[in-house]
């Protein structure tokens, strides 16, 4: 089947009221099946014996969509693929660990300057490890400048 994206996460999050999942085992499971699904999905280009671990990542995918599962619901606007583009790096305590530093700008508290870091770090992240999303991407801000009248 079709890959899953995020994308699709968010339309059985809102769209669906019943989800059914056929998991297969082994060799799969029985043709005549698949004439009455509605779509197969892959997690995919690799082989699984059993279809359950595939079919946790789609719960789990569109469970945490759904209001009140995760605490701050707007943070899910900002996770990796929202945007086309892959998550900005994250920084924890204490601000210095082996010789590695937080970096400055994340600790200014100018706001306007964290978010254009973050921005930058994940255009650049994209680029260098996923150069299929950043491609895309790149197509999309295209798009999207042209349609508003931008060169």
């Amino acid at each position: 089947g079709a890959p899953m994206e995020q994308s699709q996460f968010w339309q059985w999050s809102t769209d669906l009221y019943v989800l059914v999942i056929i998991c297969g085992h082994y060799e799969g499971i029985d043709e005549r099946v698949l004439n009455v699904v509605t779509r197969e999905i892959s997690l995919g280009d690799f082989v699984l014996t059993c279809g359950e671990i595939p079919a946790l990542a789609l719960l789990n995918g569109v469970i945490r969509l759904l209001p009140g599962t995760v605490a701050k619901q707007d943070s899910l606007h900002c996770d990796s693929f929202e945007a086309g583009l892959l998550d900005y790096p994250h920084y924890t305590r204490p601000a210095e660990f082996r010789g590695w530093s937080v970096p400055d700008v994340l600790l200014s508290g100018n706001h306007a300057a964290i978010d254009q870091w973050r921005r930058h770090q994940q255009i650049d992240r994209t680029r260098d490890r996923r150069r299929d999303l950043y491609e895309r991407w790149q197509q999309q801000e295209w798009e999207n400048k042209k349609h508003m009248g931008q060169p």
